[in-house]
């Protein structure tokens, strides 16, 4: 015999409200998550490194094609501009791998959720198809019924 189907009551009672992770996450982050995930944001567009990029070309390039009189960091001085940007890359790394953690934490959240809604999802199509089967058991029936209903007035 097939299994008996939930009913659409049942399966209200056993589903969990759906969650909204993009709020919760947002909820969850203090205000030096919010400053390194912004960071990590903007540090990590090609814009910002396009920028780097250039100032760094512009800088090394002032410095050793200028003429003398215009060069405000001559050579070998501008080894203060690499120096100064190789901190930057080692205050931003820090920031940047925060918020690469923020980002895969939130992630495994949305992960977590979609994986709720597949479960609610298998189970109501599951419960369809039983429905669906027991339909098909009980229009079955009914034709056989009317068939054997046929015949015996044939029969007649």
């Amino acid at each position: 015999m097939a299994q008996k189907p939930k009913t659409l009551q049942e399966l209200r009672a056993l589903s969990k409200p759906l969650r909204n992770i993009n709020i919760e996450s947002q909820e969850k982050l203090n205000k030096l998550d919010r400053l390194a995930f912004f960071i990590t944001k903007k540090v990590g567009s090609p814009g910002f490194f396009l920028i780097i990029f250039l100032w760094t070309i512009f800088w090394i390039g002032w410095n050793i094609l200028a003429p003398d009189t215009l060069r405000f960091d001559p050579y070998p001085a501008f080894v203060l501009w690499l120096f100064i940007s190789n901190m930057i890359q080692i205050l931003l790394m820090p920031l940047i791998m925060v918020g690469q953690n923020l980002q895969g934490r939130h992630a495994e959240f949305r992960a977590e959720a979609d994986f709720e809604v597949n479960t609610k999802a298998e189970l109501e199509i599951e419960t369809i198809l039983l429905h669906l089967e027991r339909q098909n058991e009980l229009i079955l029936k009914i034709l056989n019924h009317l068939e054997n209903e046929k015949g015996s007035k044939n029969v007649q």
